[in-house]
Parts: C-alpha cells; sequence; structure tokens
C-alpha cells in the first residue's frame, strides 16, 4: 500500500488544479447560459443560424438550449475532453514516470512483481479519476440545479457521469498500455495526447460528413453524446460493451506488455 499512497501524493497538486478547472469550467459556461437567458436572446435561434461547421464545434445537435440541463448537454462535451486529457495523461505518465525519472529501481527495492506494480498504479490512477469525477459530478448538479428553476436534473447529470467514467477509465488503460508498449519512456504521454486528439477531431468529422458515420466506432468521444442521452435515448448498449471490450483489451495490454518489457534503470 506504500506504493499506492506514493502515487497519490505525487499526482495530489495536479489533482487539484484538475479540479479546480473542472469547476472553472462548468461554472463559465452556465454562466453564459445565465447571460442569454437574461437577455432574451433565442439561443435554439442563435444556434441555428450558424453555419454547420460550428455547430458541429460547438456540440449543438438537437439540444434544447432553452433550458439548462440542455446547455449543460453542449458544455458536456468540453467537460469529457477535459477530463479524457486528465485521464490519458495520467495513465501514461504514471506508468512511464518510474524509467523517465530513473527511479525503476524503488520499485523493486522490495519483492514486488510488475504484475502487481501495474495493479497498485492502475488503482490509484482510478482513485485520482474517482476524485475529479465527484467533484465534476457534484459542481454540476450545483450549479446547473441553480440556473434550473427547479427542474430535478439530478437524473440526467448521473446519466452524464456514468458515461464519463466509463470514458475516463477507457483513457487511463490506453495511456498504460501506450506507455507499457513505448520503448521512449519521455514520449509516451505525447504518443497516448496525439491518439486522444485523433479520436476527438474524428468526432468532429463524423458530425461534418454521414460518408464516415459508420467510423463512429473508432472513436469514443461518440459513444456517450448528450444529444443522443437527452433526446430518450439513454445509453446505446453497442457502446456499453464496447467501451467494455476496449477497457478489458487496453487493460490487457498494460498488464502483458509491462511485464514482458526491459525497463531502463
Amino acid at each position: 500500500m506504500n506504493m499506492y499512497w506514493r502515487e497519490l501524493k505525487s499526482h495530489r497538486k495536479s489533482l487539484i488544479f484538475w479540479c479546480i478547472g473542472m469547476i472553472a469550467l462548468i461554472g463559465s459556461g452556465m454562466g453564459k447560459y445565465a447571460g442569454f437567458t437574461s437577455s432574451g436572446q433565442s439561443l435554439n435561434d442563435l444556434m441555428a443560424s450558424m453555419p454547420k461547421v460550428m455547430q458541429t464545434f460547438m456540440g449543438v445537435g438537437s439540444l434544447d438550449m432553452t433550458t439548462a440541463i440542455g446547455y449543460y448537454g453542449l458544455l458536456f462535451m468540453y467537460i469529457v475532453l477535459l477530463a479524457t486529457i486528465h485521464s490519458v495523461l495520467l495513465g501514461a505518465t504514471i506508468l512511464s514516470k518510474e524509467e523517465r525519472d530513473k527511479t525503476v529501481e524503488f520499485l523493486f527495492v522490495k519483492p514486488v512483481t510488475r504484475v502487481k506494480v501495474v495493479a497498485v498504479k492502475l488503482l490509484a490512477a482510478l482513485t485520482n479519476a474517482g476524485v475529479l469525477l465527484c467533484v465534476t459530478w457534484i459542481s454540476s448538479v450545483l450549479i446547473v440545479g441553480h440556473y434550473a428553476e427547479g427542474e430535478d436534473v439530478s437524473g440526467d447529470i448521473g446519466m452524464f457521469m456514468v458515461g464519463l467514467i466509463l470514458l475516463q477509465i477507457l483513457f487511463i488503460v490506453v495511456g498504460m498500455a501506450v506507455a507499457a508498449i513505448s520503448k521512449r519512456p519521455g514520449k509516451s504521454s505525447v504518443m497516448a495526447a496525439a491518439i486522444l486528439l485523433v479520436t476527438f477531431v474524428l468526432s468532429f468529422a463524423i458530425d461534418l460528413s454521414e460518408k464516415i458515420e459508420g467510423m463512429k466506432y473508432l472513436t469514443p468521444f461518440k459513444y456517450f453524446e448528450a444529444k443522443t442521452m437527452l433526446g430518450g435515448g439513454g445509453f446505446e448498449p453497442v457502446f456499453l460493451v464496447l467501451s467494455i471490450v476496449l477497457i478489458v483489451l487496453f487493460g490487457t495490454m498494460a498488464f502483458w506488455f509491462y511485464r514482458k518489457r526491459d525497463l531502463k534503470v
């Protein structure tokens, strides 16, 4: 357990900054919603008048911008982006930093297996992700509820958070798998972030062109979209199953390749 607490302590400060950033994102985003509604301007009309490229960039889709939860659905895309960036970088660095910082020997002073090392680091990463999720959940319920004028938004936000934690776990194991496979520990976080960026850009491209809609299974950013969940569709079973399969796949890769790799002391 010493290794677990050591990992939590080493990421404590960065986690605080990520949590502050998330609260600021939600607070400032919903503040803009309040500004629009107080001006009497119709957000639905405003968004509809924008070019399709801008609508895609804003993540509007079929969301009802006149409601607080509808506007939060627009904001959710950026919440997901922030949380997954944190997750993929955390997953990559938590496994590669020992080689990068030349402290690998610290891990093996005591008789611990590499499988246990990965398991403990994964648990620490999941704890960090869980803290960020709780901060996101609580601040979302409080802030969105403040602007919802009595409307119960906790159920919809809870549904969003289920999708968010699955994406967080997925990108944590993606980052760890990249770190386990990469022969350049110092570059693993860059490579993991590049994978995230490619999948995020692909999600935009799919919205812009129906011809490549079949590629939606390749980008996790299409698995839990607010416009689908708020539109009465809830979770699509195929994406739930695919998320779990990918989590198991990349998690297995992280354990397997780290166990086989030649660590640089």
